[in-house]
């Protein structure tokens, strides 16, 4: 047994916001959290306002190399820019007026994004400070409180008594959804300068949108929850580090890292979460279920075998590949679409030729958290090839790069794997609205994603929840996708994409390196290859002849210098025909 002592030293307890900082700094990162983009109002902020409190005195502004000293990982992730050498002004010839301004702070529910002023919608999301969200999911008007909900709330009623006459037992023909509040109580304790972007309300907005739509409870099968047993565990993790979350169930408050937070409730919280995955897993391979979703927290994909990190506990994913392989699996396929990489989970499989890890995540060089993912980390000691990353190189990514990849590189892979059992690391960060993702995915997205691994292993799938911080844009693409898992088919306007250039070039990129693992892979490069071209543009002629115009910024055409553009248009235009 680990003394006391020294798991109290392993964790990061009762760390000060400027000794945070310094860890968060010399990491290179914020700890899982990406920043967010400043809105309308903010240029107060910057200037003048203290982030942590809620009055602000003009005469006593506070030097901005301080601010970054103290700043916390919350100021970070949430007030990118609001040290930037840009934002500063001269403002020596500026009378300050003598006396205190009453500034209004409140954070979005939907977003947890900082408002200042008395504003009734969020400047980042739109989102009403008192939309219902919590009380009806996505289907809760995001414009106002005084949406008329009373007709959703009878239609729900109907649907849910449907549901209750028509649900049958738990069966082979049957979506089952894990779920416990339970795992509610795993929250910070102490709200710092901002709400942590991992709350419980993520889950009550999941929940609050399949209760408004009467899925679940209604059309899906509750499953009940255990706790994971340490043998279990010890099949993932070190002793050590399940013994060090075990500890934090004495101490009031713990953080492992700056940001990976842990109260009294939140080892109990992690082993419900487990236990879930576990048991889902079970009954899904072993046909007591058709498919599952685990509506759990806290997240795993980042935990590794010895560490807690980016808000993960236990690795819910890589405790659900086993359990199906305990069940009789042979092969499990793990595809996470979370926006951050799985580096835990690539870790706890990465010399296992059984399970194979695909991730598709921001990647940007290794800048992006947890820096880990790039196209050449492949596996090691005999399992080179069992681990595929795609990395994006920058944000914005939308459907149709997603669609692309799993077109391209997820489903041949999975064909030639031939998997028994498929489980999916549904991170929803990367999802439209997102604070911390900044990507592009739609529901409809993550509908499709689904559907498309539907068809592997007989619809033999378990999702399990990870990231997402947009309560709007988790709600609605969780629902999205547990709507497949019943069966309902997704539409076809995603089936002739277009990446984007970034896309493309990712994609060949892994094509290239994965094809020397995956023989069918070597045909896909080459076809793509030729039928776009080494510079990433389907239509190359076409490209060729744009590029010949002069195209101009209008503050130019407009400009003094017109008459040389219209000129020199004309000139070229003439020539390129």
């Amino acid at each position: 047994m680990v003394s006391e002592t020294s798991q109290t030293n392993r964790l990061v307890n009762g760390v000060s916001c400027k000794e945070e900082s310094e860890i968060a700094s010399s990491n290179g990162s914020s700890g899982g959290s990406d920043s967010y983009d400043t809105r309308s109002g903010e240029d107060v902020l910057k200037m003048y306002a203290d982030v942590d409190g809620d009055t602000m005195s003009v005469d006593n502004v506070v030097s901005r190399k301080k601010r970054q000293r103290e700043a916390t990982f919350q100021d970070m992730y949430n007030n990118q820019g609001l040290f930037d050498d840009d934002d500063d002004e001269d403002d020596s010839d500026w009378a300050p007026v003598q006396r205190r301004l009453e500034i209004v702070k409140w954070f979005c529910t939907n977003c947890t994004m900082v408002n200042l002023g008395d504003g009734s919608h969020c400047n980042n999301c739109g989102e009403h400070n008192n939309s219902g969200i919590l009380e009806h999911g996505f289907f809760a008007s995001p414009i106002s409180e005084d949406s008329d909900l009373t007709r959703i709330e009878t239609k729900v009623k109907k649907k849910r008594n449907q549901g209750a006459q028509s649900s049958p037992s738990c069966s082979s023909a049957h979506t089952v959804v894990g779920f416990d509040e339970k795992m509610l109580l795993h929250s910070e304790v102490e709200m710092k300068s901002h709400p942590h972007p991992e709350r419980p309300d993520r889950l009550r907005a999941i929940a609050a949108s399949l209760a408004t739509a009467g899925i679940y409870p209604g059309r899906c099968h509750p499953i009940s929850a255990r706790e994971i047993t340490q043998q279990e565990l010890q099949m993932v993790h070190s002793l050590e580090h399940i013994q060090d979350v075990e500890f934090t169930s004495h101490i009031f408050s713990s953080y492992f890292t700056p940001d990976t937070y842990a109260n009294e409730h939140s080892a109990h919280a992690a082993r419900l979460a487990a236990g879930l995955c576990a048991d889902l897993a079970s009954a899904i391979f072993s046909g007591r279920a058709k498919n599952g979703f685990a509506l759990v927290r806290p997240p795993g994909h980042h935990a590794g075998v010895r560490q807690a990190m980016g808000f993960c506990l236990h690795n819910n994913a890589a405790v659900a590949a086993l359990a199906a392989q305990v069940a009789g699996a042979k092969k499990v396929l793990i595809v996470d679409w979370d926006v951050h990489h799985g580096n835990g989970t690539q870790e706890i499989f990465e010399q296992n030729k059984s399970v194979l890890y695909v991730s598709l995540h921001r990647h940007e060089g290794g800048k992006f958290y947890p820096g880990t993912g790039a196209a050449d980390e492949v596996g090691t000691n005999g399992a080179e090839g069992y681990c595929a990353n795609v990395p994006w190189s920058c944000g914005g990514v939308g459907d149709n790069d997603y669609i692309f990849a799993f077109q391209h590189i997820v489903l041949p892979i999975a064909a030639e794997f031939a998997p028994d059992f498929t489980i999916i690391s549904a991170g929803f960060d990367a999802a439209r609205g997102d604070p911390l993702g900044r990507c592009d995915v739609t529901p409809a997205g993550y509908a499709k994603m689904t559907d498309m691994l539907y068809t592997i292993c007989s619809g033999k799938l378990l999702v399990i929840l990870e990231g997402g911080y947009n309560l709007r844009s988790i709600s609605s693409s969780a629902t999205a996708v547990i709507k497949v898992l019943l069966g309902e088919r997704t539409a076809n306007e995603l089936e002739n994409v277009i990446p984007s250039k970034a896309g493309l070039q990712t994609v060949l990129e892994v094509l290239k390196i994965q094809m020397n693992f995956w023989p069918s892979l070597g045909s896909i490069y080459k076809k793509l290859q030729s039928q776009w071209g080494p510079t990433g543009s389907q239509n190359n002629k076409e490209q060729i002849k744009k590029k010949r115009r002069i195209d101009a910024p209008l503050w130019w055409k407009w400009g003094r210098k017109s008459l040389l553009y219209h000129f020199l248009g004309r000139h070229h235009h003439h020539k390129g025909h």
